[in-house]
């Protein structure tokens, strides 16, 4: 990692873990194949900002772990990239291990439980249906009857209320790390 931290990707530990490692490998990771409009792909950090802010939004009494773990629900993707559902599934159960071993890893050295309880992990998948819906209708070229079949309905008004906006990579960089950093000095 360029922090000089070295991650054995088969058996992770929290130790091998820093932030700035998950920010920068995130904020150089293209959602959607880089398939957006705009001079700057729409990254993995800038979607996981997205969908901290809108499980904020949906859960004001949350507790700020749980923010936390909003944050870092792609993190494990610093490493081993943004897949879709289907290639996933092609590679197997391999994969989710991989992604099950190095997510606890994360959670750990952030004061996460190792996993998430099944509530909290389905209020922020809503979030991030969400998130994925406004990507596709604001930056992706979906119609909001296309995005609706792949992400479900969503309310057409948060469109007006959520901008999406594609900048540099070392800004999403640093704005992923400080509110990293914001959330832990809270718990």
């Amino acid at each position: 990692m360029l922090s000089g931290r070295r991650l054995d990707l088969l058996d992770p530990t929290p130790m091998d873990i820093e932030i700035e490692d998950i920010a920068h490998g995130l904020a150089f990771v293209a959602r959607w194949n880089g398939q957006t409009k705009g001079d700057f792909a729409y990254s993995v950090a800038e979607h996981s900002l997205l969908v901290t802010d809108i499980f904020a939004q949906q859960h004001p009494n949350a507790p700020v772990k749980w923010q936390l773990a909003a944050l870092l629900h792609d993190a494990p993707e610093y490493v081993i990239g943004d897949m879709i559902s289907p290639v996933k599934a092609a590679v197997g159960p391999g994969y989710g291990e991989l992604d099950d071993r190095l997510t606890a890893a994360i959670h750990l050295r952030f004061g996460l439980p190792a996993q998430i309880p099944i509530t909290i992990k389905k209020q922020i998948k809503k979030a991030d249906k969400l998130s994925a819906w406004l990507e596709a209708v604001q930056i992706a070229g979906f119609t909001e009857a296309e995005a609706n079949k792949f992400f479900g309905r969503q309310d057409p008004t948060l469109a007006e209320r959520l901008h999406i906006k594609l900048r540099p990579p070392v800004e999403v960089r640093d704005d992923y790390t400080a509110r990293c950093h914001a959330l832990t000095a809270l718990l």
